[in-house]
């Protein structure tokens, strides 16, 4: 058995430190907020996870949302050009359902979960200083506090970051009252291009009073539709949002008549660099932390890979720390395991969505083009939500994008 801490309460923090209980290891978790808090709190996310990472919930038995949340079939892809006018659209149909769950729902739940399986939970802010005292009374220190103090603590990876300022602004809105879209009624994720300006997703979701959509803009920074800023009433919040869908994705809008916010609590917009730093900190007093999630591979949404992410580093820190065995968790075993963790997916996925925050390239347009025509491309293009390892092999690289078409 050993002894470890774990910082942060979201999805790689909570997954880790519940799936190391199972393995009979001693955890803390050290919460900013308590259930009621988190359960009770403004969303801090979007999520849409796919089946792998829905694979490691399950292993441990925290998957308590999976009958309840809307079963999402794929991906519906959208190109305004010019705004307004509908270009193209094609059906991404995914092998296995994705499934998107609130947060706030789901990590008060894990909270409890955690409680009462003997995990110590603490509730307390941390510090820097704190943090080291703490990281000396046990053998590992995994921090999985995205933002802040501790996040500083670990250094900025100048070669695998190549933005030094946001690509995106975001604005979220959990609603009820979309309608089906008709043109595919099953629950799916809505992908709407609008290029030069930036993306609408419409994502099915599960939030604590039952299924909603969230309206999720992505603008690019200082263009028109980046208008969310300061303080917003969520009423105005959602007012924005709808006008903006009737500018520039009409077909979106005539599903939104009855659309209304889902709770008081229901809106969030912000913005933050993406960001991959390296996975070891030095901490006062000699002790040293690992960095797990956003602390060490921060991208932007705009591929829905975040919670699949963390959820895919959660399950491979678990084996890592398994397999471990009696060793020490020395500096060079945290380096290894965040480095083999990034070459079996961290690099794929960070690759991919810097590319898809840029304009897209030719052959990406033209295997897009063809997949309105082509269920094969279509479905290849979904499967690489599961497994974005996949797209290096025809998306990524022209030659390749090429030859697959020739192919196909």
């Amino acid at each position: 058995m050993r002894d470890i801490l774990i910082v942060g309460a979201g999805q790689a923090g909570l997954q880790l430190g519940l799936g190391l209980n199972a393995e009979g290891h001693r955890v803390t978790i050290v919460s900013a907020r308590r259930p009621e808090e988190i359960r009770d709190g403004w969303p801090t996310s979007t999520q849409a996870l796919f089946e792998p990472a829905l694979a490691a919930e399950r292993a441990h038995g925290l998957n308590h949302w999976e009958q309840d949340s809307p079963a999402i079939a794929g991906l519906h892809v959208a190109l305004a050009a010019p705004p307004g006018n509908l270009a193209l659209r094609f059906k991404a149909p995914l092998e296995r359902p994705a499934r998107s769950t609130d947060q706030r729902i789901k990590m008060s739940r894990w909270l409890t979960d955690a409680a009462e399986r003997g995990i110590e939970v603490i509730y307390r802010e941390v510090g820097l200083g704190d943090l080291g005292a703490l990281a000396r009374e046990h053998e590992l220190t995994v921090v999985a506090a995205g933002r802040g103090e501790l996040t500083a603590a670990f250094a900025r990876d100048e070669q695998r970051s190549p933005f030094t300022e946001p690509q995106r602004a975001l604005a979220v809105a959990y609603v009820h009252g979309l309608a089906p879209d008709p043109a595919w009624p099953e629950p799916h994720v809505g992908f709407n291009a609008v290029p030069g300006l930036g993306e609408l997703f419409v994502i099915p979701a599960l939030a604590a009073d039952g299924p909603c959509d969230i309206l999720f803009w992505e603008a690019v920074p200082g263009g028109p539709l980046d208008v969310f800023a300061g303080r917003l009433d969520p009423a105005e919040h959602l007012e924005i949002t709808l006008r903006l869908i009737k500018e520039n994705l009409p077909w979106v809008h005539e599903r939104c008549a009855g659309v209304r916010l889902a709770g008081e609590r229901a809106t969030l917009h912000g913005r933050f660099t993406p960001t991959v730093r390296r996975p070891v900190a030095q901490l006062p007093g000699g002790a040293i932390a690992l960095g797990i999630g956003d602390v060490v591979i921060a991208n932007d949404p705009i591929t829905g890979q975040g919670a699949n992410t963390a959820a895919k580093a959660a399950d491979h820190y678990l084996r890592a720390v398994v397999s471990r065995g009696d060793q020490p968790f020395d500096e060079r075993w945290m380096t290894e395991t965040f480095e083999s963790f990034w070459a079996e997916h961290g690099r794929a996925v960070t690759g991919w969505t810097d590319a898809m925050l840029q304009p897209l390239p030719p052959h990406v347009q033209q295997l897009l083009g063809a997949a309105a025509g082509n269920e094969v491309i279509a479905r290849r293009f979904a499967a690489g939500f599961d497994d974005p390892n996949d797209l290096g092999d025809w998306f990524m690289d022209p030659e390749k994008a090429a030859g697959y078409l020739a192919a196909v």
